[in-house]
């Protein structure tokens, strides 16, 4: 619609709205009040929504839509499992506060109107009464079922579903205690009146193996089986590279060629060839061409975008392609000739692109290599590896010569490299954990890391300047309020960030990175620097990347497992195909901004996922080291206890509640606890002696309490 057109008619609506002698209406009444055409209905509804996402309208449970009152706010409710909450505003810069009593019955998630009682005082936050919940969050509910005498009840898994769900008699499917089932809701009640279901599906007891996993996965409702049209899909999509779909593509079978992934990855979407000729280096990064298989609009095409990613927990993974196309035909195993795009870079010693070259190829793999092997060769020469793989060692050395380059001129122009240790789980065959270490990046993984930069940077460099359609990885610049907090806790340690204008270059962060390290405060400062920053997110607007310190970026190394990766390679395609026409790129412009949106939130969505099945998988490993003393940093302080990371990175909490001094006080960096004789205090970053209290499967918590007078065992310190 036209702008100007927009902005009349938005105007025209909001009038009749602020008229005295207008009567909530519903929708179908307001078409008709504006003789709305047939055909403009759906943009009609849409600039209705516009209206009340900007919240000017609202609209009643009979779904009569009318003028939002002048003392109330719309937004999403927040739930605590203490049972009060908060209101998100977009655009305000706190939420809002929500008693238990002034929650009306709103769950987490909910869309709802908020009237204000109180407005914010210092580090007060602002109050606030929930009149209305208009969009319900919650139509069905996982949990633990509690069967009584006469009823049963659901203890919901998320802990920001703070009330528990009766089940009727006759309501519960036969469900018993234990059992972790779906629940429908079937009444939401209110302030004193519990919610109300019925068992829909029940997906296992809590101590058969893997259903707690499940239950996450139908938590976040992660679709796991591919429907039977995907299946007949697959029935006509060859196992080999057929002779006719080498035609168009240049030939490199003969270039040496390799993979390097983890030791498990059966999915290989990238290989790596590299030579040197005179100052120069010339990298192939070579990507498995997917959307040969996976054609625009077809089954497999939209079960692609609906899933959006792979998703990776401990224990399987849920793939965003079936295992026939990400493990066979779209998998760059070594001996078989295999599709790909390439992106073919010539970069200099001093690590500047000069020139690049995009091209459809066909490859053939000649080695399949683990990070850990390459790692041995390149970092330790290992004599036995590399006599192992020795027509590769000199490959192997070539690239950890660019990669440094790469890595140094990106450090110097300010590059943030976070490099925290991800946890490493060891699960028994029935899904129990054995043991959880940290797990480093190495030479390796630097490597491969070092080269999708440099590929995801040239193409997307390439694109913006051809003013095309496209998908953009963005990463925009942290709020000045997040950085003013975190320089209020750094400042403690003897650390600060320079700040000019309200504005801040990620180079200060790189320097803060590098001061910290091999600090007892340095995991603790690492993890509140990366909270102070925004989301990373898929944009059609290339506004740069803040946390890689680039002016263009883009997702082109992983269309098996990322949709926006499989997205634009068909834009590449078509481009060097000169296949863009006027049409095409109009299609592009029409559908790019809502695969943006979609696969930022799948993206979001399989994070969250992950890190629920982590949290549940380290409470159920320390559930089994129940009373051993351990020495641990404090990782986070707040007004109801401390946080305590171990070095296998299980983190738990201190609570207040079994201290027995008789007051305390604390602030972002300290936490001092006073006694009758005498006073303790305990700082951010510091280590001290803890033993396990007990743990919480449901809740996901694991409670620590001071061990400070205990002598620390030997066999009990990890």
């Amino acid at each position: 619609m036209d702008e100007i057109l927009y902005q009349v008619r938005k105007e025209r609506i909001i009038k009749l709205f602020e008229d005295k002698a207008y009567k909530p209406a519903k929708f179908k009444e307001l078409c008709a009040i504006f003789s709305v055409p047939r055909g403009d209905k759906s943009e009609f509804k849409e600039m209705l929504d516009a209206l009340m996402g900007e919240g000017i309208l609202t609209i009643s449970p009979e779904g009569r839509y009318k003028k939002m009152e002048s003392d109330v706010i719309q937004g999403t409710y927040i739930g605590t499992a203490k049972g009060f909450g908060f209101v998100n505003v977009p655009g305000r810069e706190d939420d809002i506060f929500i008693s238990e009593d002034d929650a009306s019955g709103a769950l987490h998630g909910d869309t709802v109107v908020v009237r204000l009682l109180e407005a914010s005082q210092g580090n007060k936050k602002a109050e606030g009464q929930i009149v209305q919940v208009l969009i319900r969050a919650n139509a069905e509910v996982i949990g633990t079922f509690q069967k009584n005498k006469n009823f049963g009840f659901v203890i919901p898994d998320n802990p920001k579903l703070s009330k528990d769900i009766f089940i009727q008699t006759g309501k519960s499917k036969g469900a018993v205690t234990g059992h972790k089932v779906v629940v429908k809701i079937i009444d939401y009640g209110n302030k004193n009146k519990n919610p109300e279901g019925k068992v829909v599906e029940i997906i296992g007891h809590i101590d058969d193996p893997g259903t707690d996993v499940n239950a996450i996965i139908k938590g976040f409702n992660l679709p796991v089986d591919f429907p039977e049209e995907i299946m007949r899909q697959l029935d006509t999509i060859p196992d080999e590279v057929l002779e006719k779909d080498r035609a168009g593509r240049l030939d490199i079978r003969d270039w040496q060629t390799v993979t390097i992934d983890g030791e498990d990855a059966k999915d290989l979407d990238d290989a790596i060839t590299i030579t040197k000729k005179d100052d120069r280096y010339i990298l192939g990064v070579h990507i498995a061409d997917v959307t040969h298989y996976v054609t625009e609009g077809s089954p497999l095409d939209k079960e692609a975008l609906k899933r959006g990613t792979s998703v990776y927990l401990v224990d399987r993974v849920i793939p965003m392609l079936p295992h026939q196309l990400s493990n066979g035909i779209c998998s760059l195993n070594a001996g078989v000739d295999r599709l790909a795009l390439s992106c073919i870079i010539d970069i200099d010693l001093k690590g500047k692109v000069i020139g690049h070259e995009i091209v459809k190829t066909v490859i053939n793999v000649n080695q399949r290599m683990t990070y850990s092997a390459v790692n041995e060769i390149v970092e330790h020469k290992n004599a036995e590896v590399m006599e192992t793989y020795k027509s590769f060692v000199a490959m192997f050395d070539l690239m950890k010569e660019l990669a440094d380059i790469l890595r140094e001129k990106r450090r110097l122009r300010g590059g943030i490299d976070f490099d925290f240790p991800e946890s490493k789980i060891i699960m028994d065959q029935e899904g129990r954990p054995l043991d959880i270490f940290p797990y480093e990046r190495n030479a390796a993984t630097k490597i491969i890391e070092d080269f999708m930069l440099i590929a995801n940077e040239t193409i997307a460099e390439n694109f913006f300047w051809q003013e095309l359609p496209f998908l953009y990885r963005t990463h925009e610049t942290p709020d000045i309020e997040r950085i003013q907090k975190l320089m209020m806790i750094i400042k403690n340690f003897g650390y600060y960030l320079k700040v000019s204008n309200e504005d801040i270059h990620p180079k200060e962060f790189q320097k803060l990175l590098g001061k910290i390290e091999g600090t007892p405060e340095e995991a603790m400062i690492s993890r509140l620097t990366l909270r102070s920053m925004k989301q990373a997110r898929y944009t059609t607007e290339n506004s740069g990347h803040f946390g890689l310190a680039v002016q263009y970026y883009t997702h082109f190394t992983s269309p098996i497992r990322r949709y926006p990766d499989l997205q634009i390679h068909r834009i590449i395609k078509e481009n060097i195909e000169g296949k863009l026409s006027e049409q095409r790129i109009e299609h592009y412009h029409r559908i790019l901004a809502g695969i943006a949106a979609g696969t930022s939130m799948t993206e979001r969505r399989a994070d969250e996922a992950e890190r629920e099945v982590e949290k549940l998988k380290k409470v159920e490993y320390m559930s089994e080291h129940i009373g051993e003393i351990y020495e641990g940093v404090i990782s986070g302080l707040t007004n109801w206890g401390m946080y305590v990371e171990l070095p296998n990175t299980c983190e738990g909490m201190i609570r207040l509640a079994d201290l027995d001094d008789d007051y305390y006080y604390y602030d972002e960096s300290k936490f001092t606890l006073v006694g009758e004789n005498t006073g303790k205090t305990y700082n951010l970053g510091e280590k001290i002696k803890i033993y396990v209290a007990g743990t919480d499967k449901i809740m996901r918590t694991v409670d620590f309490e001071l061990a400070d007078d205990c002598d620390l065992l030997e066999d009990s310190v990890l």
